[in-house]
């Protein structure tokens, strides 16, 4: 996400860090190369003219020309500014109401709303601790209720039984009744979507809310359909008075216009946002880290949030120890690898990296990505347990029968025991120079191919 935004204005940066003094010229001139890009970011007009606006008058005061690093701080007040349009702060969602809750999943069709339903309940549940109904209000598209069904059994959610013939408010109706009889902190209701916003969408959603009364209307819109999402969320407010955004696809939106448009143009804050298909993939919207992203500042909070659900302690433990004796063999790299996978793959960890932009553009021309990872491991899974632990017990006959076994070629095999060479010899530089021994060897040498 940002990528095409991150790297132009991560270029412009690179200008005014190197100059010693700043004047207004200098300022005007970051500024307009600041407006384009937001702009081919796809951000809405009136919302590049506000912030360029904002940043301008206080660019160009006392504070910039007497600091000691004027560049520096033209990137801490556009920082400032993109954290006050994206929204201040995380708002995550309420559920402060006599139980059951009622939360309304809004949006059109093709967004992601029910997906999204399945993966907010069972960030509910595991997260929150939380007792959550879901129900499908969507009688018109085939298949839609048993959709969410199969979604709720995968994340082990309970759903709402199906009765044909009831209409999206009875349904409702009865999920409430459900939710109070059988106990349930929280009812997730996924009402039903078009293709284009219509009347008979509107009065539909409208008579739903009406009869439960929604603590939350979350509005789910599509990241990579741009200004059309702004659209679609000026409008469900207008009409149906939403109280949050969900942005689903966000992982496959380099742009970013959207979610820096939303918050500014229709006042209510996005919640979540949707990184992949998995169903843990919804995470809660933090407008600092998203700006610290898009300046090239990385996310270090939430790659330690990611690590802590993701890694296992003990797995974690043991490996740490046998770093500090100098020990690292192919089954510790197996288990680096799952672990990464884990936490999103290369895509998922390399974001949240500060400064990580010029190392992830030489991984990407390199063609370095998560099929590399899946590749690696099953060459190892190939390896009999002594030669994962001893690697010098690969000679060209055991290469040559585990490539056969793990589909790829001898070159495959070749490549990954010289980066386990390259990565053991980091981990013996850390056993003696602490932590600062790996970055002073750089994360480029880890996945070269």
């Amino acid at each position: 996400m940002f990528e095409s935004l991150s790297t132009k204005l991560g270029s412009v940066f690179d200008k005014l860090r190197g100059r010693g003094a700043l004047g207004e010229a200098d300022v005007d001139a970051a500024l307009r190369e600041v407006r384009v890009a937001l702009l081919e970011a796809d951000v809405a007009l009136s919302v590049v003219k506000d912030f360029v606006a904002g940043v301008k008058l206080e660019a160009i005061g006392q504070q910039v020309v007497r600091s000691v690093t004027p560049g520096q701080m033209v990137v801490k007040i556009v920082n400032d500014k993109l954290v006050e349009t994206l929204g201040s702060t995380a708002s995550e969602i309420n559920l402060r109401a006599n139980p059951p809750v009622a939360v309304l999943m809004l949006g059109l069709q093709g967004s992601g709303k029910t997906t999204t339903s399945a993966k907010l309940a069972r960030r509910l549940v595991e997260k929150d601790r939380k007792k959550v109904l879901l129900a499908s209000l969507d009688v018109r598209r085939p298949a839609a209720q048993e959709q969410l069904a199969v979604l709720g059994t995968q994340v082990s959610v309970p759903t709402l039984p199906i009765v044909s013939g009831q209409d999206p408010v009875a349904i409702a109706k009865r999920a409430m009744e459900t939710g109070r009889t059988e106990g349930y902190d929280v009812v997730i209701l996924d009402t039903a979507g078009r293709l284009s916003i219509d009347d008979e969408l509107m009065a539909e959603a409208a008579s739903v809310r009406d009869a439960v009364g929604p603590t939350e209307s979350l509005l789910v819109v599509d990241a990579l359909t741009g200004q059309d999402a702004v659209n679609t969320a000026t409008q469900f407010n207008t009409r149906l008075g939403i109280t949050g955004i969900v942005m689903t696809r966000v992982d496959g939106d380099q742009r970013g216009g959207a979610a820096l448009s939303m918050r500014a143009v229709t006042g209510k804050p996005i919640k979540f946002i949707g990184l992949g298909e998995k169903m843990d993939a919804l995470d809660v919207f933090h407008p600092d880290r998203i700006a610290g992203r898009i300046l090239g500042m990385g996310d270090i909070v939430g790659l330690v949030e990611k690590a802590a659900e993701n890694v296992e302690k003990e797995e974690a433990e043991r490996l740490a120890k046998k770093v500090q004796k100098g020990e690292f063999d192919l089954e510790d790299m197996a288990s680096q690898l799952k672990q990464l996978r884990r936490m999103g793959g290369l895509g998922g960890v390399m974001g949240m990296l500060p400064g990580i932009g010029k190392i992830k553009q030489q991984l990407d021309s390199a063609k370095v990505d998560d099929r590399v990872i899946k590749r690696q491991e099953a060459i190892i899974g190939s390896m009999t347990r002594a030669e994962r632990r001893d690697v010098n017990l690969l000679n060209a006959k055991r290469r040559k029968r585990i490539a056969a076994g793990s589909g790829t070629s001898v070159e495959d095999v070749n490549r990954l025991v010289k980066q386990y060479m390259e990565m053991s010899r980091m981990m013996k530089q850390v056993s003696k120079l602490g932590q600062k021994g790996l970055m002073r060897t750089g994360l480029g040498n880890l996945f070269r191919r």
